[in-house]
């Protein structure tokens, strides 16, 4: 028979272990729901310069005027052809006086565009009689939307969570860089891949819900968590390619990419097909007879290219070369190119501008047993992993909490919006 004081003392321990666990539980509540309370919402051009669109809305919905905020009429179920006439926008027949039409549905996931479906709302843009179409969309949800266009759901945990706190970080900044305009990202390679709710996969959704309000700050601020497929031996200096110089994107050298599927490409185009892509981007060249490389930086990519050609000869960024070529045919500027018969033969290290985040080497870190902390650690040195919450919400939360995040109160975030 257990003597009294055991049981006193086993009743004790019992009573702190309930204790601990309800704190434990009751601040990972708190947690989520203040960052619920500070929901951001993405505005992402998913259509730019269309004459036309096909729109189907499931269930209720009403059209606001943008401008005036006026609500202009209101419905149930729509599959109509959105175009535009001199004074507006019209949903088949019905006209709307305005160059700016929401659509707000009732429910979410209830609105068609070309055949993809997308949550929140939808913006029509009336512009030169073209329409654009802009998704305003729940920060959260848009990770989700973009996760699949930028990484595979089949990858290890860790390197999806270092993944979409990247992807949150990156939204955020181009939300603070873009406020004034029409619309903070668009949907393509060009910002982040972004498809709507068919891009969602459990496991992407699920990584994104565990690290729900979590970014990556230097001294204290949202900064540009630039990101690429693989780096192939050393990030790049951001300082190189923008007007970007800080700590964190400084470059730094990566062993872990060795084995992706992207760390050497092959690429030959002939001369003719150069020079007309270069036209095609606005410059003025002629026939090209050879391109010679000019410099290197620390990581071994190309700084500028030399064009000859059998007129005046031209100089040129190795970056701007690549994004006028097409970034999917000059993978990276770390390469080596020869005029071989009329045609031009590059061979190349990596994919991508090289700033940030390694993707590939994120992937075999997790592999290899790192943290999504350790991996964010790692490609930006400096940075820190921070929660964006209301102000009023952090007395709330636990000091362990506290002190473990960084927490960026939402009024720092929209001060510099």
């Amino acid at each position: 028979m257990a003597s009294p004081l055991k049981k006193v003392i086993g009743y004790r321990l019992l009573v702190i272990s309930v204790i601990i666990f309800l704190t434990y539980h009751l601040s990972l509540i708190t947690y989520h729901q203040a960052y619920a309370q500070s929901s951001k919402y993405v505005r992402v051009a998913i259509l730019q310069d269309v004459s036309s669109l096909r729109l189907k809305i499931k269930g209720s919905f009403e059209l606001v005027d943008s401008i005036s905020n006026k609500v202009l009429s209101r419905g149930k179920n729509l599959n109509t052809t959105v175009t535009v006439y001199s004074d507006g926008i019209l949903l088949g027949n019905t006209k709307s006086k305005t160059n700016k039409l929401f659509i707000k549905p009732y429910y979410p996931e209830s609105v068609i565009i070309n055949g993809r479906t997308f949550r929140g709302d939808i913006q029509l843009i009336k512009n030169n009689m073209k329409l654009s179409v802009i998704n305003h969309i729940d920060l959260e949800d848009y990770v989700k939307g973009i996760s699949v266009g930028e990484t595979s759901h089949y990858w290890p945990i860790d390197s999806l969570k270092a993944e979409v706190i990247v992807f949150r970080t990156f939204a955020l900044y181009k939300m603070q860089e873009n406020s004034q305009k029409d619309f903070d990202l668009t949907s393509d390679v060009y910002s982040q891949v972004y498809s709507g709710r068919a891009a969602e996969r459990y496991r992407i959704n699920k990584a994104v819900d565990e690290t729900r309000g979590l970014v990556i700050t230097y001294q204290g601020k949202i900064f540009p968590a630039f990101y690429h497929a693989t780096c192939a031996g050393h990030t790049d200096d951001a300082s190189l390619l923008w007007n970007i110089d800080m700590p964190p994107l400084k470059g730094v050298s990566c062993n872990f990419c060795q084995d992706s599927p992207h760390f050497k490409w092959h690429n030959v185009l002939s001369l003719g097909e150069v020079k007309d892509r270069l036209v095609k981007g606005g410059l003025r060249i002629e026939n090209i007879k050879d391109i010679i490389i000019l410099g290197r930086d620390k990581s071994e990519r190309i700084t500028d290219l030399k064009i000859v050609t059998d007129k005046k000869d031209m100089k040129i960024s190795a970056k701007d070369f690549r994004n006028i070529l097409g970034p999917n045919i000059i993978k990276s500027t770390n390469f080596q190119v020869k005029v071989i018969d009329r045609d031009a033969v590059f061979e190349g290290f990596g994919w991508g501008h090289g700033v940030g985040l390694c993707q590939w080497g994120a992937y075999f870190m997790a592999k290899q047993g790192y943290t999504y902390q350790q991996i964010l650690e790692y490609y930006y040195p400096g940075a820190q992993i921070s929660l964006l919450v209301v102000q009023e919400s952090i007395k709330h939360f636990p000091i362990p909490l506290r002190k473990s995040l960084k927490v960026i109160a939402e009024g720092d975030f929209l001060a510099n919006r």
